[in-house]
């Protein structure tokens, strides 16, 4: 297949993993190991895949130490690729927080001109049985026929939006879903902003997930907010409640509002969703300055406050835009098989 080559971009992840002291470590040279399984392909497949370059973030590392400053060179490296030609990039990544990535990667790509996959697998390709190479080799058949911009997952012969992806197996091959999560009143997508472009940089900011339980305190909320956090995804119950009969805690709600602090409400529930005006306990809740974060999976969430507010944006213009449908992550499920 001729054309502009395919940047694979290796963080590390199980796909890259080898057996050490204390059980599989990232490795690095991925590279190696995927032009020798390349090669062993039957001549019509391989010839149909399309042209590739290698560049890895170094150190490989295991994706349960994911960080925003992994998100900001993944972000970095793919701004450099677009400038050099690239007609996509598949991101080799591990599972466990392949969906968070996938999510930041969607928002601070939002207007990007080429697709990005991300990929990994549950069993090593050092390994066999391994789904490595079928999922890695599947993503790279994905540029045999056009494929839209944006950020994808594909897992398991499923591509997945990548702003609504969720891990939701520990253990199965196709270990990533897309779940429904209508709300009432589809939102059509917003204009991306032009503070928003992807070739905007993104500091690191300070961020925090709080679920909703039963025993929560006030003092709890207060002492996270005293980390200097400056936005929160709240996970509610059901369609936006939570312990409103504190005081106390619509207080620390209302003083986290009043210091710039962006409260973003999400459903803790699988396929939940935010609806207002339901129930009077939520009612009370989002008057202490909750956002409303619709039908927006945690991973979506969290992703978007890092773009808005990494980018600079006031807790005003980051509130706003929290409502707003920028890449479909407030859409229908979408996912297709190949």
């Amino acid at each position: 297949m001729s054309g502009a080559p395919i940047l694979v971009l290796y963080t590390g992840g199980t796909i890259g993993m080898v057996p050490g002291d204390g059980g599989y470590v990232p490795a690095p040279g991925f590279d190696v190991l995927m032009s020798a399984r390349q090669a062993k392909l039957a001549p019509d497949v391989r010839d149909l895949l399309p042209q590739w370059r290698y560049q890895a973030i170094e150190p490989p590392i295991d994706s349960a130490n994911m960080s925003q400053v992994h998100w900001r060179r993944m972000h970095e490296a793919i701004v450099v690729a677009v400038d050099e030609g690239v007609a996509g990039v598949l991101v080799l990544h591990g599972t466990d927080t392949l969906a968070y990535t996938a999510a930041a990667l969607a928002f601070l790509l939002a207007d990007a001109p080429i697709p990005v996959v991300l990929t990994g697998s549950m069993l090593p390709g050092c390994e066999s049985p391994t789904d490595a190479w079928d999922n890695l080799f599947g993503a790279l058949a994905l540029w045999q026929q056009p494929l839209p911009a944006g950020v994808h997952v594909w897992f398991s012969g499923q591509r997945l939006d990548g702003v609504r992806a969720t891990k939701f197996h520990s253990e199965r091959l196709d270990a990533f879903q897309v779940v429904a999560r209508p709300q009432s009143g589809s939102l059509p997508r917003a204009d991306i902003p032009e503070v928003l472009c992807y070739r905007q940089p993104c500091s690191e900011v300070p961020l925090a997930v709080l679920p909703f339980y039963p025993g929560l305190q006030a003092a709890q909320v207060g002492a996270l907010l005293a980390t200097g956090v400056r936005g929160i995804v709240l996970e509610c119950y059901g369609t936006g409640t939570g312990p409103s009969d504190d005081p106390a805690m619509l207080a620390a709600l209302q003083q986290a509002h009043a210091q710039g602090v962006v409260l973003v409400a999400i459903s803790q529930c699988q396929a939940g969703a935010i609806e207002s005006g339901v129930y009077a306990a939520g009612d009370r809740l989002f008057r202490t300055g909750l956002v409303n974060g619709g039908a927006m999976t945690r991973e979506a969430a969290l992703g978007k406050l890092f773009a808005l507010l990494g980018r600079g944006l006031s807790a005003g213009e980051a509130r706003h835009l929290m409502q707003q449908n920028l890449c479909g992550e407030q859409g229908a499920e979408s996912v297709e098989t190949q």
